[in-house]
């Protein structure tokens, strides 16, 4: 099982930057992909970026592109998700989360994933 806590959210003002943080304890943080999605109030859940296991296979939608990064620090057990150039639509909570099993690349819907966290608000001022 993987357990996974958020943090790094926070008020950020349009066209500012922030780092999300995704901590993993409870398996080998090593070998599972992270995904990281976000929730605008009154909207559905929306897939942001993912990275492989491996960290040599990276997706993002299409609205963060060239102002997100994905990264990972295994020895750190952390994945990070930077965002550049912050919009006033980028505000939503952010989950990062994991497939149910290991050396899966997971996909771009929340239903490739099992194991969530609670969350990091993000509130892009403007």
């Amino acid at each position: 099982q993987v357990q996974l806590v958020e943090s790094g959210g926070g008020l950020v003002q349009a066209g500012g930057s922030l780092r999300l943080s995704c901590a993993a304890s409870g398996a080998r943080f090593s070998v599972y992909s992270i995904g990281w999605f976000r929730q605008a109030p009154g909207a559905e859940r929306e897939f942001v970026a993912r990275i492989s296991w491996k960290g040599d296979s990276i997706y993002y939608t299409d609205s963060v592109k060239g102002r997100f990064t994905i990264s990972r620090a295994d020895a750190q057990n952390m994945v990070y998700l930077e965002m550049n150039s912050v919009k006033r639509e980028d505000t939503a909570v952010y989950y990062c989360a994991a497939p149910m099993h290991p050396f899966i690349y997971g996909g771009v819907s929340s239903g490739s994933y099992t194991y969530w966290g609670q969350g990091t608000q993000v509130t892009v001022s403007s």
